[in-house]
């Protein structure tokens, strides 16, 4: 039993970060355009929704995009802003309401 511990908790910290490490953004955190986030490949553990937010006092703001996704890899996802945003925004991934990935987007 002593020797089951230590293996039962190796397995344990091995496989916490697998959910969260199947969902993220992959793009550039620096966008040009005030009105359309590019955000590339996004790849989702299961079908659901990237929101992006105004994030310009450093915590979710304002609703100002959104699209959905499916299960897998999603290539060339791009979000339309409402209106035009000249600041930082918070891209947020959601599968059944829970969020699986976020990422901080620099406007300029």
């Amino acid at each position: 039993m002593t020797k089951l511990l230590p293996l039962l908790a190796a397995a344990f910290v091995a496989t916490a970060g697998v959910a969260s490490a199947s969902s993220y953004f992959g793009f550039n955190e620096v966008q040009s355009s005030s009105n359309l986030i590019q955000l590339g490949t996004v790849v989702s553990s299961g079908a659901g929704v990237v929101e992006v937010y105004d994030y310009r006092t450093g915590q979710e703001g304002r609703l100002l995009g959104s699209r959905t996704v499916r299960a897998g890899a999603n290539t060339d996802v791009k979000i339309s802003l409402a209106p035009a945003y000249t600041r930082d925004v918070l891209a947020v991934l959601k599968v059944d309401g829970d969020v699986v990935a976020q990422q901080v987007v620099r406007v300029r």
